[in-house]
């Protein structure tokens, strides 16, 4: 690992002309310490990097000095592959092996080409922390060591030792599974495997401890990650506790009901101009916070018991603010 960072740090350098200890600190994601000695062991090896003192000062390279080490490694190509979402590489353990290979893909560049791809990526920007209403897009923490461990058994074709805890009030339980892929969603991210031939899905965030095992997994292959999600999602929708709604909503807060619901089943706009919307959420707490967001602007028709719910939780909350 330390060879991949002190090559990061001369591609730094290369392409930023000079940083100071605590802007490499920072880009390399350890300590100014650290920094310093890497600094030492490229100077030893022949490195011509040197520090320029003063306010405006830091460390850089001799001029027109090259490298050729722009070789990838297995993590930094892997994350170049799901680079279409820094998210996706955020979420299954990738963002600094992506970070890493970017710098190795720029050092790589024409001179010439160098200058206009650095000033043309600072024009675009894909999935912000937060939308227009800076609400900020949740991305669920997963241990490094758990995804990387995980990570390694898709890959390679594992199998794999899971400590998973399904749900909050329920203690853990180690289970092996044969990983079939990765899928991130909404910030998400979700294990696709089978145990003991049955299609299995684990969130990310609840696998508390992961071992890769020896031993080949069952699986097919190839598969189509695309298919087996949409698979997946179709048969959580139409089980469990599910609830579905029978309300009207105005036309401007149609698409936010409509988003966070599990599906629609049907929608017609009434006289009035509201629509008239059937819907299913996953279970009763989802529906009641999902029907309670719009306030006025939605009416909810049934069941009748969503119904003595919002109007006792209004009443509650006018009561309140009575005086």
């Amino acid at each position: 690992m330390r060879a991949d960072r002190l090559v990061s740090l001369v591609l730094l350098l290369r392409q930023h002309g000079r940083l100071s200890a605590t802007a490499l600190a920072r880009e390399l994601e350890v300590s100014t310490r650290t920094v310093l000695r890497d600094i030492e062991a490229l100077s030893a090896a022949g490195v011509p990097v040197f520090a320029e003192r003063g306010r405006l000062g830091g460390f850089t390279l001799l001029p027109g000095f090259q490298t050729e080490l722009t070789g990838l490694n297995h993590d930094e190509a892997l994350a170049l592959l799901v680079a279409g979402s820094r998210r996706g590489a955020q979420a299954f353990g990738l963002g600094p092996a992506l970070a890493s290979a970017m710098r190795k893909v720029v050092d790589a560049l024409p001179e010439t080409q160098r200058a206009a791809a650095a000033g043309a990526v600072r024009r675009l920007l894909v999935d912000p922390d937060t939308d227009l209403l800076l609400r900020r897009l949740t991305t669920e923490e997963v241990p490094d060591d758990v995804v990387a461990e995980v990570r390694r058994a898709v890959v390679a074709g594992h199998r794999l030792r899971i400590h998973y805890r399904a749900a909050a009030d329920r203690a853990p339980a180690w289970r092996t599974v044969d990983p079939i892929g990765l899928v991130t969603a909404r910030g998400q991210a979700y294990l696709l495997a089978t145990r003991s031939g049955q299609d299995r899905t684990y969130r990310l965030s609840r696998v508390l401890a992961a071992e890769e095992l020896d031993e080949p997994a069952t699986r097919p292959d190839r598969v189509d990650l695309g298919r087996a999600w949409q698979d997946r999602g179709t048969r959580f929708r139409s089980g469990g506790d599910q609830v579905t709604v029978l309300a009207l909503v105005t036309p401007e807060r149609r698409a936010g009901l409509a988003d966070t619901a599990v599906a629609v089943l049907s929608e017609r706009t009434e006289g009035d101009g509201r629509v008239r919307l059937e819907a299913t959420f996953q279970d009763a707490r989802h529906a009641e916070w999902a029907l309670w967001q719009p306030g006025a602007h939605v009416e909810v028709l049934a069941p009748d018991w969503l119904r003595t719910t919002l109007r006792d939780r209004a009443a509650a909350i006018a009561a309140t603010y009575a005086d």
